[in-house]
């Protein structure tokens, strides 16, 4: 994935491969600058013009990179949802909310052939999706406008226009953020619930570990722009290899954690994406690198049965 920049091409994103199955989560964790939500607009081809993404994007049995632009145009919303980062830029401010939940029933009504939905039609979907999410007397706030709602309801607003449609994939980038602990829970509680219901396939993006633990079966870890260790969830956080994610757990505190010591960082700094080095990223900040790490990007390589990592080090290890 690259964009042009006045200095030229810069590759925000190399090397990223993953897949998402009906009824589960996989989770996309890595610091702010990591490549998530690029990786998440790349997949609705929402970047801007400047932006070019190379490979291949498969839904279902089709390319989206390939596909034309109308044809695009009905997977996003219907087959593909996306649950932006903060629902309060994402919203209309000046459109009642349960509008802004019809018009995306409008757009996509009758493409698989049904009839086309009536305006009071589209208007009884949107309360009906704002129940889905639990929005306590959804017809009254249906009339409501985004300022008039708690930032809670206001992201339970944007996951009802994200399912309303009964997309197959969900895309959930940051939904958690800015909200407070007891809010948080019930936001995932709810992705949670609906995922289970609708067995929706879903990418759920963070940079919160815990947040992630709670709701993903799988776990990708990106770092400046590449996936650095993937693997089931249990595996990631209980028996991480990666010199990058090992790093990012021991930094978490815990019940157990000293409170009289520094929390534990990671030495150095993130490179700029473009000044990126020829090989692993994670190498200038790496205790464990060798000079295999600097030569080219090294490959994902299988650690135990459907867990991957990225770093010359351990591929040793595993020959």
């Amino acid at each position: 994935m690259e964009f042009a920049t006045q200095q030229g091409s810069v590759t925000a994103v190399r090397d990223v491969s993953f897949q998402v199955a009906a009824g589960e989560v996989l989770g996309l964790v890595g610091e702010s600058g990591s490549g998530k939500s690029v990786t998440a607009l790349s997949i609705l081809r929402l970047l801007p013009p400047q932006g070019r993404i190379s490979g291949a994007v498969r839904f279902r049995e089709d390319d989206l990179l390939s596909m034309p632009e109308p044809q695009m145009r009905r997977i996003r919303g219907s087959g593909i949802s996306m649950i932006f980062q903060e629902p309060m830029t994402a919203l209309n401010p000046v459109m009642r909310v349960g509008d802004q939940i019809a018009e995306a029933v409008l757009a996509h009504a009758g493409e698989d052939g049904s009839p086309r939905a009536s305006k009071p039609e589209a208007w009884q979907r949107a309360v009906e999706a704002l129940r889905t999410v639990s929005i306590a007397d959804p017809e009254r706030r249906a009339r409501d406008y985004p300022h008039q709602l708690s930032g809670g309801q206001r992201q339970r607003v944007m996951i009802a226009m994200a399912v309303v449609n009964r997309p197959s994939l969900l895309i959930a980038d940051e939904p958690t953020t800015a909200l407070d602990v007891t809010v948080q829970a019930q936001v995932l509680e709810l992705l949670s619930d609906l995922r289970r219901r609708f067995s929706l396939a879903m990418l759920f993006i963070s940079h919160d570990l815990a947040v992630v633990s709670q709701v993903a079966d799988r776990i990708g870890v990106m770092y400046a722009g590449s996936l650095v260790e993937t693997g089931a969830a249990r595996d990631v956080f209980g028996r991480a290899v990666h010199p990058y994610t090992r790093g990012l757990l021991n930094s978490v505190p815990t019940l157990r954690t000293d409170r009289s010591q520094p929390l534990r960082t990671i030495e150095g700094n993130v490179p700029p994406i473009a000044a990126l080095p020829p090989g692993c990223a994670f190498e200038p900040r790496c205790s464990w690198r060798i000079p295999a790490c600097n030569r080219e990007l090294p490959p994902l390589v299988e650690v135990s049965p459907g867990h991957l990592a990225r770093c010359p080090v351990i591929a040793q290890e595993v020959r």
